[in-house]
């Protein structure tokens, strides 16, 4: 797993972005694994940003979420799909027909819907980038501490803790879910290049645990360590508990010479 510092989450937006395009630019018809939370959405507004200045384009893009609460409308304000309209999708030129969800209602069976799901992206050939965040407790996507490491798409259960955090989302009055469809470990291990990001003191135990700390379903993040191409953004405060922090930045240095020659994505040029 490569590791990225920069210095502040305004500096990791502009990056994920930026490298995000540089997929679109060498693949058009790209397929991408797109997360929710916090940290994307200063990604997604730049990425709106090189859209409205002519950069890249998502015409030909498709797009597989992560994830979904079980039994919320796609109408509705606090679902996924709301906030992926809102936060992306509305504001470019991606076709509406080409982006997807793990949408489950309470009438659905969930098992259904996550082969579904596992089948339609197999169909489109493949996810070329996934997009992760982190949780607090090592989640990626909503695969909470304990779930199988060779899991796809399926209903789980939100721990406590991911409740809470969540919890600042939804008003007093909202119903708040307790499941929700979300693609399995295996599945994100599929994804030809993966991009996690993450900022905040808040994650940064769960940070140390996913890059230094042993492969465990009880950070389902360290499972990234057996991706041959998934890169780990941090800014300075959610990389603060990081040992080899100081290899990391020397890396990093050495590194510019071989992504200014074939381009951070030269692995995946061969599509």
């Amino acid at each position: 797993m490569d590791v990225m510092i920069v210095p502040s989450h305004q500096d990791l937006a502009e990056l994920g972005a930026s490298l995000i395009a540089q997929v679109l630019i060498e693949k058009p018809s790209a397929v991408l694994g797109l997360a929710t939370g916090s940290t994307p959405i200063a990604i997604y507004q730049h990425l709106v940003r090189l859209r409205q200045s002519g950069d890249i384009s998502f015409k030909e893009v498709t797009t597989f979420n992560l994830d979904e609460y079980v039994g919320l409308s796609p109408k509705n304000a606090q679902s996924y799909s709301s906030f992926m309209r809102r936060e992306l999708f509305d504001q470019v030129d991606v076709d509406l027909e080409k982006t997807h969800l793990p949408v489950c209602s309470n009438s659905q069976n969930p098992r259904a819907v996550g082969k579904s799901y596992e089948a339609l992206i197999q169909r489109c050939g493949g996810i070329d980038l996934q997009i992760l965040g982190i949780g607090s407790n090592g989640h990626i996507g909503f695969n909470e501490p304990g779930s199988s490491l060779s899991s796809r798409t399926r209903i789980k259960t939100l721990t406590e803790s991911t409740v809470k955090d969540n919890s600042r989302l939804f008003k007093s009055t909202e119903f708040q879910p307790r499941l929700a469809m979300t693609m399995g470990i295996r599945t994100i291990l599929d994804a030809r290049r993966v991009l996690l990001f993450a900022s905040g003191e808040k994650k940064a135990r769960a940070v140390h645990a996913a890059v230094e700390g042993p492969l465990t379903a009880s950070c389902p993040a360290s499972s990234l360590q057996l991706h041959e191409r998934a890169t780990l953004v941090v800014d300075e405060a959610a990389a603060r508990d990081l040992e080899h922090s100081a290899y990391y930045r020397w890396s990093n240095e050495q590194n510019k010479t071989v992504v200014s020659k074939y381009g951070f994505f030269h692995e995946l040029t061969d599509w």
